[in-house]
């Protein structure tokens, strides 16, 4: 068939390219499950770590250990303390095979979107093939 009939579907990333991103989108075990912090507030450093996890508006139960260390239980689903990076990814949809390019490139601004328009073209072809 000609390369005209044909459509492209990709993700992209670029390796060089990082921002910022949420516990949720990278999949941080954290956020997935929770997390402990076991602080020892007879330090100075402590004592901070301490103050800015009760500041923090997280939802968490406190505790002292036997040995006078402070642990902190924070509940899943909500952010951690780390800061994540991630790769930016590109929802590319275009017109042509390997061969050539042609046409627009319709760049879709998140994966749901792009699957659903992948299951849409996917449904026309299965009703051409049923057609004969």
């Amino acid at each position: 068939m000609p390369v005209e009939a044909y459509r492209t579907w990709s993700v992209q990333s670029r390796p060089d390219k990082r921002v910022k991103s949420v516990c949720e989108r990278v999949r941080c075990a954290a956020w997935r499950s929770g997390w402990e912090s076991v602080i020892d507030e007879s330090t100075p450093l402590g004592q901070e770590q301490a103050k800015f996890i009760r500041g923090s508006r997280r939802t968490f139960k406190e505790q002292k250990t036997a040995a006078g260390l402070t642990v902190f239980r924070f509940e899943s689903g909500q952010r951690c303390f780390a800061d994540h990076q991630t790769m930016p990814e590109l929802y590319l949809v275009r017109g042509g095979d390997y061969r050539a390019k042609v046409g627009e490139v319709r760049v879709h601004k998140n994966s749901t979107d792009w699957v659903e328009h992948v299951q849409q073209h996917m449904g026309l072809l299965l009703d051409e093939r049923d057609k004969g």
